[in-house]
């Protein structure tokens, strides 16, 4: 399958890919290889990244922020296209899976809401313009939870009623990521589309009971701790063993999401964004979470966002901007059990 990544972000949709086809859970991001491009050079690779370029490949990516463009190519290499309003639908290979995350700031409870006035909520329509040009058979984009409800629900009926006039069959759910294998409530809408129609058989609806259902406290203790690991991010390095209370921009009382500032020992973590601060009390004081703890948060490898490949020159990516990556991004185990039910279905 070949695939072209759109919003690509620090790639999150690429690598739920490369998982689903490889049935790899993570480790150290150094020890992946670049096999997922479609372009290599056929006396530098092994049978193995040989297999694997049968299998699956990327075409491309369309990413705008160079600090999420950099952090993708030092994993993936690969051509950025970079603004999709700027690319041309006709020059782009032949693909058959085109996925991202458009952006969902006009759309989301923590933005103005600005929908299709905002020209951000319009970027959907670029991916449109790209669909119509290259028909690839599957589509699987990702917004908030918001987007359904957005103007009395009219903004994701032009979507859906916009991917059907472009032949394409259209099923999504709303899936939490705190029901695949990371302590984070993140709900987000995804939305399939299927080229010329499902085939009598379908990706979603992926019920509560065949999702990862593991207790905070539990994945907490088989992820390295992940909420109460060693830290030295100029905020302490002490090791925190006590209660792990999430809690919403420490420094900031009168911040609330969904009306809470303060969770309880054992809940999932407050949805990641770029808006907030993110914390735990550990029932002494408050501290910020690490970035290597947001990575974890988003189903990452440790130091997934540390280095960033800027026009072949390799540097480390601020804590700012890590922060900043995985607030924008999407959950990779998400992306990885869609794919893996696309597969089955393809079979």
């Amino acid at each position: 399958m070949k695939f072209f990544d759109a919003f690509s972000g620090y790639g999150g949709f690429h690598l739920g890919i490369e998982r689903a086809y490889e049935n790899k859970s993570g480790g150290e991001y150094g020890e992946r290889t670049r096999v997922s491009q479609c372009v290599r050079h056929i006396g530098d690779s092994t049978d193995s990244e040989k297999q694997s370029r049968k299998d699956y490949c990327c075409i491309g990516y369309s990413e705008i922020d160079k600090y999420a463009s950099a952090v993708y190519k030092y994993h993936f290499g690969g051509k950025n296209y970079g603004d999709i309003t700027k690319i041309n639908e006709f020059e782009l290979p032949d693909f058959d899976l085109f996925c991202g995350g458009f952006p969902c700031q006009s759309f989301s409870i923590a933005g103005k809401r600005g929908g299709f006035e905002d020209t951000r909520g319009t970027l959907i329509f670029q991916v449109f313009r790209i669909l119509q040009a290259k028909q690839p058979r599957f589509v699987l984009l990702e917004n908030v939870k918001g987007l359904l409800s957005h103007d009395s629900g009219r903004t994701f009926k032009v979507i859906i009623s916009s991917l059907a006039e472009l032949g394409y069959s259209v099923e999504w759910q709303v899936l939490n990521a705190k029901n695949f294998g990371v302590p984070q409530n993140r709900e987000r809408v995804f939305i399939i589309g299927h080229l010329g129609g499902f085939g009598g058989r379908q990706v979603f609806p992926i019920s509560r009971s065949d999702q990862e259902i593991i207790e905070t406290k539990e994945l907490c203790e088989q992820n390295s701790n992940c909420l109460r690991t060693n830290y030295s991010n100029g905020f302490s390095n002490e090791t925190y063993v006590g209660e792990t209370i999430p809690v919403l921009t420490p420094d900031r009382k009168e911040k609330r999401q969904n009306g809470r500032r303060f969770k309880t020992d054992g809940e999932p973590m407050f949805t990641l964004n770029t808006q907030d601060k993110h914390g735990v009390y550990d029932g002494y004081k408050i501290r910020r979470l690490t970035p290597t703890e947001c990575e974890r948060l988003m189903g990452l490898p440790d130091g997934w966002t540390a280095k960033g490949d800027f026009g072949g020159e390799i540097k480390e990516i601020s804590d700012t901007q890590r922060y900043k990556l995985c607030g924008n991004g999407v959950v990779v185990n998400v992306v990885e059990e869609i794919i893996k039910r696309l597969l089955t279905l393809e079979k």
